[in-house]
């Protein structure tokens, strides 16, 4: 079996470790020029769902790299005000469990993570433009008119997929109607200082008026800890990433309220924009703004997919973002795509029947649980410029009932209970 994937992000690179351990032939094409291109620092949030996926795919050993370059997990769950106000703190579990637990990453470390041993097999700078079928196999084109053929070609080529574009044209992305600034800051004595401790130590909502919310977390890694780690000690990707501790603050509203050129801004205009829209935040909270680095500071547009019908099987299947792309309202993206790529991996590898067949088999599966959380991620936080939060009277009721509720959540045992179990119970399903 010969196998193409269009995409070195998370989801294709977990596909392609999953396969080469079972012996498989498999090649991966990145558009990005080199291993460290295209990606942002930011934190990605791994649940016990991706942490099984990364533990049945990357080699035992890679997987400890992986466990050991985390950082810190999350203590609690909170919400404020936009004053700083406490609405509710919850303790979440520790990361003692490599999977039974929630996990903080940076996106760039994962990247290096997941390219480690595998550069026989990944091609930077490779633009994907088209790709034609044949009765036993499939053969993708690229910009600079080289070309590759195996058995399957899977797009793992994200929101914008080349590939999707081509093989369901008529599966759209379309824009969620939310617009988030976002930028990260180190951890310094005076930045520790802005947070209070629960803020600090946890991943922290913020309930703004006229419809703004935010959220802040801390990434603290075991870089420069004493002691060490030993996989981090034998890991050559600290060559290449060494990310500092730092804390990351990022405000949202409908796209409405934002002028039509958001997009385009770029570092300290994004600064600028986050203050002026949270002009009644907590001194702090704005503090942390106007600390944020130029250079990592960015609009990011929220994009959602069109939920669309099964399609035909054929040598061409798609993964994560290239056919679910989902808002940051439950934080499952990632590890969707991760589910997709251990999922994909077992039924090719697993399978006694035709290379068609196995293919039927991810996508009845993955088709379904794939746009259930497209649709549950659209629906939290937010995420949807649809919600009532963004409307000029039921925004105002709406906010009060958030409020109300993380009251609840803090002060009765019960409902504190019910909604730690419900946290749980959906992110490791």
């Amino acid at each position: 079996m010969r196998v193409i994937i269009i995409g070195a992000g998370t989801g294709g690179m977990c596909l392609a470790h999953g396969l080469r351990r079972a012996g498989v032939e498999v090649s991966v094409y990145e558009r990005d020029r080199t291993p460290t291109g295209g990606l942002f620092g930011y934190r990605v949030g791994i649940d016990p769902t991706g942490n099984r996926a990364l533990r049945d795919c990357l080699p035992p050993e890679l997987f400890d790299t992986f466990l050991a370059t985390c950082a810190r997990a999350p203590k609690h769950f909170n919400a404020y005000t936009q004053d700083l106000k406490r609405l509710v703190s919850v303790d979440l579990r520790d990361d003692s469990d490599p999977i039974n637990s929630e996990r903080s990453v940076s996106r760039t470390i994962l990247r290096q993570v997941l390219l480690t041993g595998m550069d026989d097999v990944v091609h930077f700078d490779k633009t994907f433009v088209r790709y034609e079928q044949h009765t036993n196999s499939v053969t993708a084109y690229f910009s600079d008119g080289s070309s590759a053929t195996a058995d399957v070609l899977v797009a793992a080529d994200g929101t914008r997929s080349a590939v999707r574009q081509q093989y369901l044209p008529h599966a759209r992305v379309e824009d969620a109607g939310v617009i988030s600034l976002t930028t990260k800051l180190p951890i310094t004595a005076e930045t520790r200082a802005l947070l209070p401790k629960e803020a600090f130590e946890g991943l922290s909502l913020i309930f703004g008026t006229r419809g703004t919310l935010g959220i802040v977390h801390v990434m603290e890694f075991n870089w420069n800890k004493p002691g060490g780690s030993e996989p981090l000690n034998r890991w050559h990707g600290l060559l290449r990433d060494n990310t500092d501790d730092y804390i990351n603050i990022a405000m949202w509203t409908s796209a409405d309220r934002f002028a039509a050129n958001v997009g385009k801004l770029r570092g300290a205009e994004v600064i600028e924009l986050a203050l002026e829209m949270t002009p009644h935040w907590h001194p702090h909270l704005r503090r942390l703004f106007e600390l944020g680095d130029p250079a990592s500071s960015f609009p990011v547009v929220t994009a959602t997919s069109v939920p669309v019908d099964p399609w035909p099987t054929t040598n061409v299947t798609l993964l994560g973002d290239a056919i679910h792309t989902m808002t940051p309202g439950h934080g499952v993206g990632a590890n969707t795509a991760l589910r997709d790529a251990a999922l994909l991996c077992r039924c090719l590898v697993g399978s006694d029947g035709s290379l068609l067949d196995a293919i039927g088999a991810y996508e009845a599966e993955m088709i379904p649980y794939g746009f259930a959380r497209v649709r549950d991620s659209l629906n939290n936080n937010g995420t949807s410029g649809n919600d009532p939060l963004y409307r000029p009277f039921a925004g105002r009721l709406a906010m009060a009932g958030a409020r109300t509720y993380f009251r609840a959540v803090d002060k009765i045992p019960s409902v504190r209970r019910k909604f730690v179990d419900d946290l749980t119970t959906y992110r490791e399903s």
